[in-house]
């Protein structure tokens, strides 16, 4: 009997046992689960989510169309990107900010941008003195910046000659187009003389100036009256009488659009006939045909461009604009936002060194032409030459230096 207990007792010990095992052996195959395995799913969540990208421009200040026209080509190509699924998966925020081609605004919207919203990516600046502040910053907490329009040396390079790592732009820089202007000036203007107006607290002013007059007088011009001026001013006969006296060929003028209204119409006013020629500065909607009529510009882009990218770009900013026409400042934004996206994309993450990285070996067809960067990141591409008639801004050639 007692036997028959202890037989009877171990065999329902293992039924037990037995049945206890079952609910442990269960979960294997949910283990193999797909689902349930965290690692193979962490590869897409890393790729969503929003990708921060600030705008800083212009909107208010002496040079409000240079703002809306660059954030809005930002924007069209931001746009575009979200339409297609964001870049790496991740949906691209703007964030826009007044910096008003001022360096204390411009520093202002910098830090703000960085500290506060934690963006790693920066469009802008416009104007070259409020975007070398902002180099400044960006660079030393290794954010990319990358400028549509600022074309001073110092914007990309230190004043040792080294190279900011993560600092680019989309435009040609001062000396180049300085350079440019020369050229035309003394081969299709064949001028032999020049007189200079400058605003000497202006660093793209300056910057032009300065390298118009190396090239001209290399040429074998000569420059035969040198006048500044500031920013506030708006009486400009003192200056004009001296050019007037002087006679000069051609009278070169690179500053903004705002100061060219001016000078231009008070020149004509004079009787000077000499035409004015200036830079990119010149490029807006507010420019005074009438008053800078038979003047000339080297500029990045002209909307009267055939190439596939400008007149795609054209549509696509009409369609969105309501019908405005996009100028150098719209495209070289536009570029400078697909150079910034395309880079992430190629780097396959937002590492601001693996996107330096990828940026420094980029070649794009963009709206402003074909874009590679060289050793300080600086676009290589030809410049444009615009004239100004009564009635609008008409392409005139294409010039190398």
């Amino acid at each position: 009997m007692r036997l028959f207990k202890l037989v009877s007792l171990i065999v329902l010990v293992a039924l037990v046992l037995s049945a206890c095992a079952a609910p442990t052996a269960a979960p294997a195959p949910a283990a193999k689960a797909e689902p349930t395995k965290a690692p193979a799913a962490a590869a897409p969540a890393a790729t969503g989510g929003d990708l921060k990208v600030a705008v800083l421009a212009p909107l208010s200040g002496a040079v409000p169309t240079f703002g809306v026209m660059t954030r809005d080509g930002a924007l069209l190509a931001i746009e575009e990107w979200n339409a297609k699924g964001g870049v790496n998966g991740k949906k691209i925020v703007p964030i826009v900010e007044d910096s008003q081609c001022t360096p204390d605004p411009a520093v202002n919207a910098a830090n703000k941008v960085i500290d506060q919203d934690k963006v790693k990516f920066i469009v802008g600046e416009v104007c070259s003195k409020a975007s070398i502040p902002i180099s400044e910053i960006a660079n030393a907490k290794k954010v990319i910046q990358i400028s549509p329009t600022s074309t001073n040396t110092d914007v990309t390079v230190m004043k040792d000659g080294k190279v900011k790592d993560y600092i680019f732009r989309a435009c040609f820089i001062d000396p180049f187009q300085g350079k440019v202007g020369a050229k035309f000036a003394t081969e299709n203007l064949k001028a032999k003389t020049a007189f200079l107006l400058l605003d000497q607290a202006n660093d793209y002013v300056k910057g032009l100036s300065e390298e118009f007059e190396k090239a001209f007088t290399a040429s074998g011009g000569k420059i035969v009256g040198k006048e500044t001026y500031t920013a506030k001013d708006t009486d400009f006969s003192a200056i004009l009488a001296k050019v007037a006296a002087a006679k000069p060929d051609v009278i070169y003028l690179p500053d903004y659009y705002n100061i060219v209204n001016l000078a231009a119409k008070q020149a004509k006013e004079k009787g000077i006939t000499a035409p004015f020629l200036g830079g990119d500065g010149w490029d807006s909607a507010d420019l005074d045909l009438k008053a800078a009529a038979g003047g000339y510009f080297t500029n990045h882009y002209s909307p009267d461009s055939t190439a596939p990218e400008a007149v795609a770009f054209m549509k696509a900013f009409k369609d969105k604009y309501k019908g405005a026409t996009p100028d150098a400042l719209a495209a070289l934004a536009y570029d400078a936002t697909n150079l910034l996206l395309n880079s992430i994309k190629t780097a396959g993450s937002d590492d601001t060194d693996k996107v330096k990285a990828a940026m420094e070996g980029i070649s794009m067809p963009g709206v402003s032409g074909k874009i590679t960067f060289d050793k300080q990141h600086n676009p290589i591409k030809a410049a444009t030459i615009l004239k100004v008639t009564p009635d609008k801004v008409v392409f005139d050639s294409v010039v190398n230096p």
